[in-house]
Formats: structure tokens, C-alpha cells, sequence
């Protein structure tokens, strides 16, 4: 694993990777948590298990209400105002339910893509001020190999159209979105010394769904029986963003490998008009 900056502010959205980042005695480690007392509970255990917890805080925050996104972003910049590295970790699957935020937007889409898009902008600033050559920022996007089974449909992007048949699919769809934002803000910020990455870590074993979907949580719970311990699907999301051989940025990486994404991740008309449609639903609820 790559030497740890101690000086680095950073903030994770889902905190799987807490205990091992703790571990490098960040100056300060700011983990989210839509549960203050779950989050409390993550943060006993890194004491117990590393001891290395006084820099790390739980902050609330819930990715189905863009309120709260904007509430954490905005109490984020008064009270650090300094960031090098933010980790968008969120994972939610749906199953075939539909199921709607207080936003009136479909919960996969938000939680997975429109969540964490909403704060990496509202954060961007901070960061671009808080960046050198010699300490770059870094921004990854925990994305899924179902990238490869998804596509961007502007007229079913909340399911509009109704539950896809397969209750996976909705879900690889933001991931796929994950993969497409991470190459597009690469290639805005190319001049900001921010690195950006999109990673597959692994089927792993962590709580992804909340589900009522039979069938879904069948599925998913086979898939769980035969996964990789959570702590190396953190290894795996963690070593290319902290590799100081790593020079690249916008890449897709699958377990820590780079691997190239599905085409239509690389299509400029879609990737541009995605961007575009993110943006006019947060400005159409006042978020940005």
C-alpha cells in the first residue's frame, strides 16, 4: 500500500474503507454516515481494532435527500474548508422495486449517481485551492463490473418507463454513470492537479441492498456467499488511488487492474449530455 499523506484532510461517503485509512493517521478523516448511531458504532471499532481514531469524525449525511448532501458540503467547507481526497463509495441496489427519494427522483440513480455528482461539485473548489503538484487531490468513484451490462436511456433514467426485468440492471446503469462522470471531470480538472479514477473493487461482502425484493435479495445473497472480505475489496478500491506509481487519471480499474470500460463510456455525446442532465436536476431542485 502506498505511504499515506498524514497532512491530507478527505472525506468518504460510505465508510468501508474507514479502519484501513485510519490505520495511516490521517490529519483528519471524515466519514459519513446517514445512521449517527451506525456511524458511532464504525468508529468503537476502529479504536478497538487500529486504536488510530482521534482524527476521524462521523458526520451525517444521507445521499436520498440532496438537502442533507448540500448541508454536509456546505458545513464541510465552513469548518475544514480544505480537502485532498474525497472517496464516493456509495453502492444501493433496488431490485426490480421502484422506489422513489423525498426528491421525486429514483433512490438507485440518486444514492449511486446524482448524490455523490452533487457533492464532488459542491466540494471541487475547496479541493482545486487545497492541491499542489507535489500533493495532488484525488477523487474516486466506487463503480462495479455490471458497468459493463449498463446504458444511459434519458427517457428511463428514474425508471419512468417502469422496473427493468432484471434487478440489476438499474443499478449497473449508475454505475456505468460512475465511470462516465470520473473520465469527464479528468478531463476538467486535467489542469488542476486533481486525479480522478472509477473502480470495481471486487463482489464483496457489505450491505448494498435494502431491498424487499425477493428475488433480488436471493440473488444477492448467493453472490455475497462467495464473495472476497469487505477489507479487500478496500484494498482493492484504495491501492490505485494511493499508488504513487499510478500516474493515470479518469481510468476504470476492475480489483486494482485498469481495465478499459464499456464504449459508450467513452462517447462524448453521451458522456456531455449526462453531464448536462445531472446539472439541470440539481439546479431544478435548487441544489446548485
Amino acid at each position: 500500500m502506498a505511504k499515506f499523506q498524514h497532512d491530507r484532510p478527505m472525506v468518504i461517503i460510505y465508510p468501508i474503507q474507514a479502519r484501513l485509512l485510519s490505520g495511516y493517521n490521517p490529519k483528519r478523516l471524515i466519514l459519513t454516515a446517514r445512521n449517527k448511531v451506525k456511524g458511532n458504532s464504525l468508529l468503537e471499532y476502529i479504536k478497538i481494532s487500529n486504536g488510530n481514531a482521534k482524527n476521524v469524525e462521523i458526520w451525517e449525511m444521507d445521499l436520498a435527500d440532496l438537502k442533507s448532501v448540500k448541508n454536509f458540503a456546505n458545513k464541510f467547507i465552513k469548518e475544514v474548508g480544505e480537502l485532498h481526497m474525497l472517496l464516493n463509495n456509495a453502492g444501493y441496489v433496488g431490485g426490480t422495486e421502484v422506489v422513489n427519494t423525498k426528491d421525486g427522483l429514483e433512490q438507485q440513480f440518486q444514492v449511486n449517481h446524482l448524490a455523490p455528482f452533487l457533492l464532488t461539485l459542491l466540494l471541487l473548489d475547496t479541493m482545486k485551492k487545497s492541491v499542489s503538484i507535489k500533493l495532488p487531490g484525488k477523487i474516486a468513484f466506487t463503480s462495479s463490473a455490471l458497468q459493463s451490462t449498463g446504458e444511459i436511456d434519458f427517457d428511463n433514467l428514474n425508471l419512468e418507463k417502469g422496473a427493468y426485468w432484471n434487478p440489476f440492471k438499474a443499478y449497473a446503469n449508475t454505475k456505468l454513470m460512475n465511470v462516465i462522470v470520473a473520465k469527464e471531470l479528468s478531463r476538467i480538472v486535467q489542469s488542476e492537479n486533481i486525479k480522478t479514477y472509477s473502480l470495481h473493487p471486487g463482489v464483496i461482502k457489505s450491505n448494498i441492498s435494502n431491498t424487499t425484493d425477493y428475488l433480488s435479495y436471493f440473488i444477492l445473497s448467493v453472490m455475497l456467499f462467495f464473495a472476497s472480505p469487505t477489507e479487500q475489496g478496500a484494498i482493492n478500491t484504495l491501492y490505485p488511488v494511493l499508488s504513487p506509481k499510478n500516474k493515470d487519471t479518469g481510468k476504470y480499474y476492475h480489483e486494482g487492474i485498469e481495465r478499459e470500460p464499456i464504449e459508450v463510456a467513452k462517447d462524448r455525446e453521451v458522456t456531455k449530455k449526462l453531464w448536462n442532465v445531472s446539472e439541470q436536476l440539481l439546479r431544478e431542485r435548487g441544489m446548485i
